[in-house]
């Protein structure tokens, strides 16, 4: 079984490499590692991104949350798409107006050095855990799958899938990693697709079967309008869709730095509006497959873990057979790649641009620099994943999006303040603001859940950026000698 594995891995790291040399022989500038020439047509962007917002988490988490949270999730989807919108056509005209390579430049220009490198800072933060966390659950499963059994310890797995997306990246970057995406993309939605074709063979089930299923389960709910206390209320997730995907995508270098690769505004915006339907779809197929996945387990007696993040890969690698776990390490493989090398790439961006000021280096140094950059977050990925599996962290999708409430919130009301708000602010004091947000952000959450039983969701995130744009109203006054805020 584990040889089959290493066979699909290997194919899929050929192509991999072989777009990467093709990509690398053209062109290994700045201009190409960053944004890639601002050359790309806007339908590979947007087929791209698809494959970089499912991660290889989210591929095992989603149909895993079915069974404790039902249908549910779609809400958090539906709101995605208004989010999308948002970024379409108020982020994104900015961007493109004001010529970024780093989307955090424009808080320099509105407010000063200081607020900028607070903003990428948290970025950088928020970026490296998330992006390390991801990387960690899928390696977890390929070294319980693989490597186990052929005795090779766990920081060598590790090492090596991180040194492999290094070795595709360091050249070209986001000039690579745009036509990888596309790579990665097909592979991840082949993969699903053959799975839920897999368990239905399985199972015996034609189209109409599954659809009598879905329809008939008890986790088939979707919206939840009655229980303002829980998490998965509608309005709740609904409102937290929309703020994810303003932070997640809008306010994220990596996103935003694909998106800056188009020919001009227009492209963009095609291509985060197609991106953004698209998603929908992708993400019920999930949970279809979720519904799948009990109603067979159900079917068979097969007792389930109690880690959801479990469920899919048990049931892919003991009881559905070698072509179903073929096509999971072929969509897992896929999905992380795509999300970890794009995560690195513009990890690489933003603390050579923002930290570093590398547009003031000779372009040979500027070079050599970002190379050693891109290394070094290579070797704190490793750290970080290392730390994680000591620590034994569990659930991991949705300690991403909690982890997100917090490290986004400050960048939230950061670029809702200059954009909204014609105020200057003290810039000095910036910092100590956006950290003590996060801080007062987590009391209240404390409080809630101690005092009246109330559990905060992901809408923690609305109130930490509201808490920093009102600590920026505070340090701000009427007279400015930044630049105002941009006119739309």
């Amino acid at each position: 079984m584990g040889n089959y594995i290493l066979v699909i891995i290997a194919i899929y790291l050929a192509f991999i490499m072989l777009i990467s040399y093709l990509s690398g022989k053209r062109n290994s500038s700045n201009e190409t590692f960053f944004l890639a020439n601002r050359t790309t047509p806007w339908y590979v962007v947007a087929i791209g991104m698809l494959g970089d917002s499912i991660s290889g988490v989210t591929f095992v988490s989603v149909p895993g949350m079915v069974g404790g949270f039902d249908m549910t999730y779609m809400q958090l989807v539906f709101g995605f798409f208004f989010g999308y919108v948002v970024v379409a056509y108020v982020l994104l005209p900015l961007y493109y107006r004001m010529n970024l390579v780093s989307i955090y430049t424009y808080l320099e220009k509105r407010f000063g050095i200081y607020s900028y490198r607070t903003g990428a800072s948290f970025f950088l933060l928020s970026k490296t855990v998330g992006a390390a966390a991801k990387l960690y659950l899928i390696v977890l499963i390929l070294q319980t799958l693989v490597f186990n059994q052929l005795g090779v310890p766990f920081y060598v797995t590790v090492t090596g899938v991180v040194m492999i997306i290094w070795l595709y990246t360091f050249r070209s970057g986001m000039g690579t990693i745009i036509w990888t995406d596309v790579l990665q993309t097909i592979c991840l939605l082949t993969a699903l697709g053959l799975i839920v074709w897999q368990v239905s063979f399985r199972l015996d089930f034609g189209l109409s079967d599954i659809v009598a299923t879905v329809k008939s389960s008890p986790h088939s709910r979707i919206f939840v309008f009655d229980d303002w206390h829980s998490r998965q209320n509608f309005f709740k997730q609904f409102l937290s869709g929309i703020f994810i995907v303003i932070v997640m995508t809008g306010l994220d270098q990596n996103m935003m730095q694909k998106n800056l690769t188009c020919r001009n505004l227009k492209e963009a915006q095609k291509n985060m509006l197609t991106y953004g339907f698209g998603f929908i779809p992708m993400n019920y197929l999930f949970l279809i497959l979720g519904i799948l996945l009990l109603t067979f387990a159900a079917r068979f007696h097969i007792s389930l873990p109690v880690h959801s993040d479990e469920i899919l890969p048990l049931l892919a690698s003991q009881y559905l057979g070698i072509p179903a776990l073929l096509c999971f390490a072929l969509g897992i493989v896929a999905a992380s790649f795509s999300n970890a090398d794009s995560a690195l790439t513009s990890l690489t961006t933003s603390f050579c641009v923002d930290l570093l000021g590398m547009e003031h280096h000779h372009k040979g140094n500027a070079r050599l620099i970002r190379n050693i950059v891109h290394f070094s977050i290579c070797v704190l990925f490793i750290l970080i994943i290392l730390f994680i599996n000591y620590m034994g962290q569990t659930n991991i999708l949705n300690t991403i999006y909690v982890a997100v409430s917090y490290t986004y919130g400050p960048l939230l009301g950061l670029f809702a303040f200059g954009l909204f708000c014609k105020r200057s602010v003290r810039d000095r004091l910036t910092p100590y603001i956006c950290i003590m947000a996060p801080l007062l952000s987590y009391a209240v959450e404390w409080g809630l859940r101690t005092m009246f039983d109330y559990q905060v969701g992901y809408e923690i995130l609305l109130f930490n950026g509201a808490v920093t744009f009102l600590g920026l109203f505070l340090i701000s006054n009427k007279q400015s000698s930044v630049a105002m805020p941009i006119k739309f």
